[in-house]
């Protein structure tokens, strides 16, 4: 072969890679354009009721309107969202299968032996909704007036308060033993079947505090039957602007939100990508559904990809560390 024959041979080639590339994108550009041609399912890997299954129907609903297609929530509650989450990152990664994220995702790896989900590869993150607080509160029997004073009190009873949680592995138990390994104290973890039975008991003083989601503490924590002493989160809430973080209280570093947001499986492509997170800032946006989230004890995000991304992933090497000095299991 010589020198002109293989530079025609190497002409042909590039040309053919060229187009080879002009049709890929051309193919994306279209299935962007065609999508959505079917009903979504929005799978909720929790039970109906709590504040993800609100959020997701509120979602939902937006993205319907904005599709021009139905959205159907299909909650696949179990194993601690292990199901839902699982339904999904075998789902195709075609945009019609979403997937409400919320903090199973990062926190069951940890706490199962056996998971059919990886939290990092086998989702596509698209936005994050939602920020809920997550509030360290006590019975007004116990004599702390602020983080300090309860730290101190522990401090001096190493094993004689307890905290009450929804369950082993949940935000409430590993907030809370993150809590006793940052602050230095010996305090007893007292698991419950779920949080209505936990708040009960914390109001009746038969447990003396409690790290839990604003939602339901907030109108006892309003009417003087229960004591918020810190925000878990980074900053103070709106709903209880008085109150400091616990981090800015006497626990520096120390963090500990609740969350949701919208993930689709691994590899969804960047035009389905960017058409629902397109979609979805203009829902974000919108007066109603900024009150909406306000009114659930939630404070709204509306990040991008990215930095969705980049949470879950300091979420999951934030938690899996404190699971472990725990020693939790739910299986």
């Amino acid at each position: 072969m010589n020198k002109r024959e293989a530079e025609k041979i190497m002409g042909i080639a590039g040309a053919s890679c060229i187009a080879a590339a002009v049709c890929i994108a051309c193919a994306g550009a279209a299935q962007a354009q065609a999508y959505p041609s079917k009903p979504v399912r929005l799978v909720v890997p929790l039970a109906p009721g709590g504040t993800t299954d609100i959020l997701a129907r509120l979602m939902a609903q937006r993205l319907a309107e904005s599709l021009g297609q139905p959205v159907v929530v299909d909650n696949r509650p179990g194993a601690g969202g292990n199901i839902g989450n699982e339904v999904v990152a075998r789902s195709l990664p075609d945009g019609y299968t979403l997937l409400m994220t919320a903090p199973p995702l990062v926190i069951n790896p940890g706490l199962y032996k056996k998971i059919g989900f990886h939290p990092l590869n086998d989702y596509t993150p698209i936005m994050m909704v939602a920020s809920v607080p997550v509030v360290l509160a006590v019975n007004p029997a116990v004599p702390a007036k602020n983080v300090k004073e309860l730290i101190a009190l522990a401090k001096a009873n190493p094993g004689r308060l307890n905290y009450a949680s929804s369950g082993i592995g949940g935000t409430n138990h590993l907030g809370g033993a993150m809590f006793a390994t940052m602050a230095g104290v010996d305090i007893v973890h007292i698991a419950y079947k779920g949080s209505g039975p936990a708040l009960t008991d914390l109001l009746a003083g038969q447990v003396q505090m409690q790290l839990s989601g604003l939602p339901p503490l907030l109108p006892f924590i309003k009417s003087g039957k229960l004591r918020a002493l810190g925000i878990a989160g980074a900053k103070r809430t709106a709903s209880l602007p008085e109150v400091p973080t616990i981090a800015e209280a006497g626990v520096p570093g120390y963090e500990a939100t609740s969350w949701q947001g919208l993930s689709a499986p691994a590899k969804l492509s960047a035009p389905i990508l960017s058409l629902l997170h397109g979609r979805l800032v203009k829902i974000m946006a919108l007066p109603d559904v900024q009150t909406r989230i306000v009114e659930l004890g939630a404070e709204p995000v509306g990040d991008t990809p990215a930095e969705f991304a980049r949470f879950i992933r300091s979420e999951y090497e934030k938690w899996g560390p404190i699971i472990k000095q725990t020693g939790a299991r739910a299986d």
